[in-house]
């Protein structure tokens, strides 16, 4: 069976790819700093599979090694997926007077956490030939007014894949643009918006089995361009 990690696992985009992959027969450790939620979604999946749910911060070394050594208890690392990242301030400051010790906080997580854990769990990956999906964002190529630190955060985190693909050929590395969403998160960019027109996160997850159970290469990727080529059976 296989195993997967998936950080920032209690809501949203995580939360929604942690039940498709239950429902394809994936073993998982999943992962977030609220306890309570996190076992919620243990609780609701434990029926459909193998799963241990770490709870914690990923900015953090020691809850890091917390999750993989999870992973290589279940069997090892097949898939990585570094969802787990923060927005900022809400509302997203310009970045003329972006508080700076924020700033670090946001590459901490964004940027920081999703590196430590491939260096973590690289060597389970190369056992499996697996994958990793790092989830990034259109803010990351594009020069949205406001965006300065969450965009340029996974601007980082898209040329640190593209440098790992780079360095591991054997394995599948893949930056992937989930599209907008209506998620917590994004609600917090657009404090007192409606944002209930965007789709649910689920709505992006076809997509990401694409990448994770297809045949593609490395690289980046958008959802909405795998949604139009049909997903996974």
């Amino acid at each position: 069976m296989s195993v997967a990690i998936i950080t920032g696992s209690s809501r949203g985009l995580g939360r929604a790819l942690a039940e498709g992959l239950a429902d394809r027969g994936w073993s998982l450790v999943i992962d977030a700093r609220g306890s309570d939620a996190l076992a919620e979604v243990e609780h609701r999946l434990e029926s459909k599979t193998k799963i241990v749910a770490v709870a914690g911060d990923v900015a953090d070394a020691e809850h890091r090694r917390a999750i993989v050594e999870a992973a290589e208890e279940l069997g090892g690392v097949d898939l990585l997926v570094n969802n787990a990242s923060v927005l900022g301030p809400s509302p997203q400051p310009p970045l003329h007077n972006y508080p700076l010790g924020i700033l670090e906080d946001v590459y901490r997580i964004n940027v920081l956490a999703p590196l430590a854990m491939f260096q973590l769990a690289a060597p389970a990956l190369a056992r499996s030939r697996g994958r990793v999906v790092n989830i990034t964002s259109d803010a990351g190529v594009e020069p949205y007014e406001g965006w300065g630190g969450y965009g340029s955060s996974k601007a980082a985190l898209d040329q640190i894949s593209n440098v790992l693909a780079v360095e591991h050929p054997d394995l599948r590395i893949y930056w992937v643009d989930p599209g907008d969403m209506n998620t917590q998160m994004h609600q917090d960019a657009y404090p007192g918006e409606d944002i209930s027109d965007r789709p649910p996160p689920e709505a992006s997850v076809p997509g990401l089995l694409a990448i994770i159970e297809g045949d593609l290469p490395s690289g980046r990727h958008r959802v909405a361009d795998l949604l139009r080529q049909g997903s996974p059976r």
